[in-house]
């Protein structure tokens, strides 16, 4: 069992900890046997399944309650409790509010109406921003939005886009030339079935989940698909990004915590040289070594979540910090794992070799590794008055 320990913290209400109990325990009965090799019809399963069961609520804000607003906490616990379990299914629920968190934040009250599809996992979404030649520089991006009449005109392409390809409804960012850079891109809700938005590509990954490149030509969306003002895109994206880059983090900590329990379990039961594997000093280092990155991992993104519910307009250097070290550990920690199961840690269809295959596309997307850094780094030197 995994260590629950964490909960006490005081980071959490009895809520939250109620929660966890209830969520950890349902997803044990209900999402088990999943199949990786449809992935397709295997994601809308698990949306099926998580929906009807309402534990898509916390994805995104209730579009009938002007007062609610997104728990990053339960956020950040609803991740690593899928994470634990498969990896296919945290997707799931990420893409959930990932993909909508520009109409919980910004939306208007008839884009907003999307959110009654995607909590009860009747819609599925995603979040179009990546680009062929703009990854991480969000403000390098070409896809442009021209103004026709009482709408926009969509022309380029998206890339790596989560859920392309099965997702109802994008959330797209295109350059609507407001100003130069950031200052010029516009959000817009655009559903599947737009004409002139097709599939150009499906992506394969080492750990499969539904990836596409889009393409978009001479796509007419209204003007109502604009999600909030022109020219505050940029604005969104990070805005979105901010939240959910600390459950990137979460879903790493769960794959992290997972990789540790197997370990335990094998170092424990694997005999060597006439005794447990336990009994080796380089054994308990390594597991040493593990149980202190999961706990120092855990401390970042519970801050920066409960740091966001606290009220804080930004939580920008928490949210790198979090992400940054979570993801990163997190690979050390399933390397480690598969250094101590041998040759079962790179069977396939050994967990620890899903773990493996699982964690390292999380030190790239929502920002990679090295661009995290320049986000932490730029904030300490602002906090300093220092010019960066």
């Amino acid at each position: 069992m995994a260590d629950r320990s964490f909960l006490n913290w005081p980071f959490f209400e009895d809520w939250h900890r109620d929660y966890y109990e209830r969520f950890d325990a349902w997803v044990s009965e209900n999402l088990t046997g999943i199949d990786h090799n449809e992935i397709d019809a295997s994601c809308r399963m698990i949306a099926d399944r998580l929906g009807e069961a309402g534990w898509l609520s916390p994805t995104a804000v209730d579009p009938a309650d002007e007062s609610s607003a997104l728990d990053v906490r339960t956020l950040c616990l609803s991740r690593e409790i899928l994470a634990r379990h498969d990896g296919l299914a945290d997707f799931v629920f990420a893409m959930q509010g990932l993909g909508t968190g520009a109409l919980s934040f910004f939306g208007s009250p008839d884009q907003r109406e999307w959110l009654f599809r995607t909590r009860t996992g009747k819609a599925l979404s995603a979040f179009a921003l990546s680009e062929p030649r703009s990854g991480s520089d969000v403000a390098n991006m070409e896809m442009s939005a021209h103004r026709d009449g009482d709408g926009f005109v969509l022309n380029g392409e998206k890339t790596w886009i989560s859920n392309g390809g099965i997702a109802d409804i994008y959330t797209v960012f295109a350059r609507t030339g407001e100003a130069p850079g950031a200052k010029g891109i516009s959000a817009f809700v655009v559903p599947a079935d737009t004409p002139g938005l097709s599939i150009a590509e499906r992506i394969n990954v080492i750990a499969p989940h539904p990836l596409a490149r889009l393409s978009f030509e001479n796509c007419r969306i209204p003007g109502s698909a604009l999600i909030g003002e022109a020219g505050g895109g940029f604005r969104i994206a990070m805005s979105v990004l901010d939240v959910f880059r600390s459950t990137v983090g979460a879903a790493a900590l769960g794959f992290a915590r997972r990789a540790l329990d197997e370990t335990v379990s094998r170092a424990s039961q694997r005999e060597l040289f006439g005794a447990p594997l336990f009994d080796l000093q380089m054994v308990q280092g390594h597991i040493a070594d593990m149980a202190l990155d999961v706990d120092a991992a855990a401390l970042l993104i519970y801050r920066a979540a409960w740091t966001k519910d606290m009220g804080a307009a930004r939580v920008t250097r928490e949210a790198a910090m979090a992400k940054l070290y979570a993801t990163d550990k997190a690979q050390e920690v399933i390397d480690k794992a598969v250094q101590i199961h041998g040759g079962d840690g790179v069977r396939s269809g050994h967990i620890v070799e899903s773990l493996y295959r699982d964690i390292r596309a999380l030190r790239i997307y929502e920002g990679a590794s090295d661009v995290q850094k320049i986000v932490i780094a730029r904030q300490a030197l602002a906090g300093a008055g220092a010019k960066s």
